[in-house]
């Protein structure tokens, strides 16, 4: 680990944070919230906040796939979407979802400023994210498709969008 220069729990957990807070509202696969986790992890996000039915820590499933993430990353749990957003919104946070919705924002053109705190949301798997969440969201930002399928696993998702957040926002140094 010393050779791949990571940061310990402790380091990680001091460590300036990129102001991004991932939602993950009625997920239902422990391997993508695992997932989620490791990603947040990767590119030092704020916290996760997982709502509804989505699992929550401790649990192997999770743990398979988060690979200790669950013990950096900060996360809190919201029985309703709509409540862990009114907090993100008091604390300053603008709210997209990542959902192919009507006007939403390719996730290319989407800008992400240095000042700026973020919470983007990742919906069920199957219905996406509901109406009600939609409501409290300040857009919607959409992964570029081209092929048949114009849908992705949620972990994949996650990868993609967080990356091309915080490569945008804030490219990594050596």
């Amino acid at each position: 680990m010393d050779e791949l220069n990571r940061k310990s729990v402790d380091e990680f957990k001091q460590s300036e944070k990129i102001p991004i807070v991932v939602v993950l509202d009625n997920i239902r696969s422990m391997h993508n919230v695992g997932s989620v986790f490791r990603t947040a992890d990767a590119f030092l996000l704020q916290s996760i906040y997982l709502c509804g039915f989505t699992p929550q820590p401790p649990h192997r499933d999770i743990h398979k796939t988060a690979l200790g993430a669950t013990e950096t990353v900060e996360w809190k749990y919201f029985a309703d979407a709509t409540d862990a957003l009114k907090q993100l919104r008091d604390e300053g946070y603008k709210i997209f979802a990542i959902e192919q919705a009507k006007g939403s924002i390719s996730l290319q053109q989407f800008k992400f400023e240095q000042d700026d705190k973020l919470a983007v949301i990742f919906g069920n798997e199957v219905s996406g994210v509901g109406d009600e969440v939609l409501k409290f969201c300040d857009g919607c930002i959409e992964i570029p498709q081209l092929g048949m399928k114009h849908s992705l696993n949620i972990s994949v998702a996650a990868g993609i969008v967080l990356w091309e957040l915080v490569r945008t926002r804030d490219p990594l140094s050596p």
